[in-house]
């Protein structure tokens, strides 16, 4: 009643919202059934080859002359794996996936735009090395292949592209132009409410003046919510971060606890919406008949994120803009320029012990992932001597695993202080000087040592990796 009065002269409106309403099913607010993906695999796009084959022959014969390539010579290990990969790749449909990716990836090189060697796990499949997805040898690192794709999971592979970042929208245009702009969009981002933004949204709409908020968000880290700053919630770890300052003003000023206390109700809910910086979906059929879509500047983004978007079944790809190839080949451009040298990375190898001494003292401005005051104290202290070493350093340098960096670095330069606590670990983690170190080896302490088959086994590695408790204690 109180509507209809207000929009008294738009009577259609109150209509309309009504008709909307009649409209929704059940499934657009609940993407799954009974815990279950509404995964629609008409959606994933077909990859339709040239000379008129199937998916499945023209990945078999790109990847067989691709390994021909790669390797000098095609050992029994080689083999096995290659045979075994294809056919959980094409048992589980995936072949599409594969060509659609190797696809862009071809384009992008064709025109001279760089593209990394590949990150994350799917640089542990030999099928996408021997096509040219990947750059990285998955067997002399030991990466496995489960990894990234296993019958006992049922999710969505995913490849995550570096691309450079100057040309990085003439890979997403040429994906638009192969496979129709009505069925490729870029994935919309929600920018969440934290706890310092909460408290200050809140105060600005109850009009409290910004110097008596301000002494509350000065007092929290930025880090935490606000039920963990109050001391009412331990940390996912199990810490208590409680700021005992921030505690006595809730339990003693009634307008600002009153503040608190609606901020911690709107605290992780929506507060804006941009481009997601990576997230490209394709879709077989136009996306505006599957996934609404809204206008984000020029470009046209989806309105679900890209968790709703997989689930419905769409194939969301990462094109990730990167600099530092942008920067690489500029450099490559300029010793051309001034000594008319070309440089072919793939010919350089990794055995070049200069490299190394110079990583080693510290001299790492403007390289990936090694320019940081932290990690050239790191580099400086290891003196890496080879490739593992450096791949070891950027894993170890991030919360959690850098508090075992110092173990690493004195294990490394005494080799007498390595220890195992069962013989069954030496081979898996002789390579890391008997530190933990990646998620393969997690796995593969969980089948040497726990019996897992390896699709098992990157349940517990996933478990981890989210710090998801319940499923590690049902596992243990």
């Amino acid at each position: 009643e109180e509507m209809k009065e207000l929009f008294s002269h738009v009577p259609d409106a109150i209509e309309n919202t009504k008709k909307i309403a009649d409209k929704v099913t059940e499934e657009v607010f609940n993407l799954t059934k009974k815990g279950e993906p509404i995964r629609d695999d008409s959606l994933i796009p077909k990859y339709t080859p040239d000379d008129g084959s199937t998916s499945k022959d023209y990945l078999r014969r790109l990847a067989e002359e691709g390994l021909k390539k790669r390797y000098a010579e095609i050992t029994p290990e080689i083999r096995e794996r290659f045979e075994y990969e294809y056919d959980v790749i094409s048992s589980m449909g995936f072949c599409d996936y594969y060509l659609i990716v190797w696809d862009f990836i071809n384009y992008a090189r064709s025109v001279g735009i760089p593209v990394g060697a590949g990150r994350g796990s799917g640089v542990s499949s030999i099928i996408a090395y021997s096509v040219g997805i990947t750059d990285v040898e998955p067997l002399k690192y030991q990466l496995i292949f489960e990894r990234f794709l296993n019958r006992e999971r049922v999710s969505m592979p995913d490849f995550d592209v570096d691309i450079s970042d100057a040309r990085r929208g003439e890979v997403v245009e040429y994906v638009r132009k192969k496979y129709g702009s009505d069925r490729v969009a870029q994935i919309v981002t929600f920018g969440t409410m934290a706890a310092k933004g909460a408290i200050k949204d809140v105060a600005r709409v109850y009009r409290v003046p910004y110097a008596n908020v301000d002494k509350i968000t000065k007092l929290m880290d930025g880090k935490s919510t606000i039920r963990q700053s109050l001391g009412f919630d331990l940390t996912k770890d199990g810490t208590n971060v409680g700021v005992p300052e921030l505690r006595e003003i809730y339990d003693t000023d009634d307008q600002l606890r009153k503040i608190i206390d609606m901020a911690i109700k709107v605290e992780g809910l929506p507060r804006n919406t941009s481009m997601h910086a990576a997230g490209v979906v394709i879709c077989e059929k136009p996306i505006m008949e599957n996934v609404p879509l809204q206008r984000n500047g020029d470009d046209v983004t989806t309105q679900f994120d890209m968790i709703e978007v997989e689930a419905l079944g769409m194939l969301k790809m990462d094109f990730l803009g990167l600099r530092t190839l942008t920067d690489v080949q500029l450099a490559c451009h300029y010793v051309k320029e001034n000594h008319n040298v070309d440089i072919d990375f793939h010919e350089l190898g990794y055995e070049d012990m200069g490299a190394y001494e110079l990583i080693g003292s510290g001299e790492t401005d403007g390289v990936f992932q090694l320019e940081s005051p932290g990690m050239k104290r790191f580099m400086r202290n290891l003196k890496p001597t080879t490739f593992e070493d450096i791949i070891a350093g950027i894993s170890l340098y991030r919360p959690g695993p850098m508090d075992s960096i110092d173990d690493y670095v004195k294990n490394k330069h005494n080799p007498d202080l390595v220890k195992y606590d069962h013989p069954l670990l030496e081979p898996i983690l002789k390579n890391s000087y008997g530190i933990l170190v990646y998620q393969e080896q997690v796995m593969q302490i969980c089948q040497s040592l726990g019996g897992f088959t390896l699709g098992h086994a990157d349940v517990v590695r996933k478990a981890m990796g989210k710090k998801k408790i319940e499923i590690m204690e049902a596992q243990k």
